[in-house]
């Protein structure tokens, strides 16, 4: 009897050991695949990775630095689990065999704020999608709220927690913040492929419900911006919503009154809103009525527990963009000694002397960028570009320009 008891728990052991040794080298190859997958836009460290019987995969002091950002994400604790230690093998063998549930949750998770916190706005110029609901913050009402303004706050940081919990007949995603509020997602019928997580939208069965809670954040900041924008909080108010209806207009749209009066009554107060979203469908499945044609619905919005009815975007021609007459003019010599417009060489070091003219600067990554020159810092300068009906100052490091040119009228060469 104890040799057969003795027996057993050599088994048993080993299998523990046997187990535990599978998930740690299988962990390692799907890490190492995906910091090859992920090396073309950041770096990913697993930190130390450890299992659990129970079906659970464990990694500790990971992090992932994203080559557009100054600093790294970093996050304490980061968990799989598959529900069962069979299932856990399963996953790691094959990231596309997932069981029908299973939890992914990120906890300590911490970003650390600086004042520029993309290292190359370029990258980001031509995504404006985000700058719709970006509110102006300075005194130059094209300026807007940015990670300084933030730290100006008093908000160094962002901590939280993420939890990413996949049923078999939705799947639900939760990001917790400490000082940024929170944001839920609920999505019935949507399953999501680790290798291939673009194919979300097509498994769900309709809208994805989200609620968006601003724990206090819109309060300080229409508090904030008003300050720094030498207006009070109603003038700057009705600054922000000008931007954004032209943001619209430029985009072809125009906001239904309701619509425009919760995102009013949101950027000074705050609260909790929650809206039905479709990102497989056109304006993430806002409703927008056509002239002469029936009207497709309103949204699905409630405000602070309460229903907002005729949430929806009317479709109109968008303005003309302005462009500059010297931008359309050819250049071609009026005659022998006399200017020329055109682009002409300038000195980055006396780039001052250009505020507000047309430039274009070269990057030492080869990437080049063409706007009005707003200001020049004693380390960066910013370039001002058209955006979304207004304009947006993008700051770029001097040390990092290799040439400037200035549009202006000269001497023909």
């Amino acid at each position: 009897m104890k040799r057969l008891l003795s027996f057993v728990v050599v088994v048993v052991v080993f299998g523990w050991l046997l187990f535990k040794a599978a998930v740690w080298w299988l962990a390692d190859q799907r890490l190492a695949e995906a910091r090859e997958a992920f090396e073309h836009l950041g770096v990913i460290e697993r930190g130390t990775i450890s299992s659990g019987i129970e079906g659970r995969l464990l990694l500790s002091g990971a992090s992932y630095q994203d080559f557009r950002l100054a600093g790294p994400l970093e996050a304490g604790r980061v968990s799989f689990d598959a529900g069962s230690p069979v299932n856990l093998l399963m996953a790691l063998i094959d990231p596309g065999n997932l069981p029908p549930a299973w939890t992914v949750r990120g906890e300590q998770l911490a970003l650390v704020l600086e004042a520029t916190m993309f290292r190359n706005w370029v990258t980001a110029a031509g995504n404006t999608s985000e700058a719709l609901f970006v509110p102006v913050c300075g005194p130059d009402h094209r300026q807007q709220l940015g990670s300084g303004d933030l730290m100006r706050m008093g908000i160094e940081g962002i901590a939280g927690e993420v939890l990413i919990h996949q049923q078999p007949d939705q799947l639900y995603l939760e990001v917790t913040t400490d000082r940024a509020g929170s944001l839920e997602v609920s999505w019935p019928g949507a399953r999501l492929d680790l290798l291939n997580p673009g194919a979300l939208a097509q498994t769900a069965d309709g809208p994805a419900r989200v609620t968006l809670r601003d724990g206090g954040l819109m309060r300080r900041i229409a508090a904030y911006c008003a300050r720094e924008s030498a207006v009070t909080t109603e003038q700057w108010t009705a600054i922000v919503m000008q931007a954004f209806r032209q943001g619209l207009n430029a985009r072809g749209f125009e906001a239904s009154d309701q619509l425009l009066a919760l995102y009013r009554q949101w950027l000074t107060e705050g609260g909790e809103v929650t809206l039905a979203l479709n990102p497989s469908r056109p304006v993430m499945g806002v409703p927008v009525h056509q002239a002469e044609q029936p009207a497709p619905g309103m949204l699905q919005v409630s405000y602070n527990g309460q229903t907002v009815p005729d949430v929806y975007l009317r479709a109109v021609a968008p303005p003309e963009p302005d462009v500059a007459g010297e931008a359309v003019q050819p250049v071609v010599p009026e005659g022998e000694g006399r200017p020329v417009a055109g682009w002409y060489p300038g000195e980055v070091a006396d780039a001052a002397r250009w505020a507000g003219h047309t430039v274009k600067v070269t990057l030492s990554n080869g990437n080049v960028v063409e706007g009005r020159l707003a200001s020049v810092g004693e380390t960066t300068l910013e370039i001002a570009r058209v955006v979304g009906g207004g304009e947006v100052a993008y700051p770029i490091v001097i040390r990092a320009i290799e040439s400037l040119e200035v549009w202006r009228r000269g001497q023909a060469r």
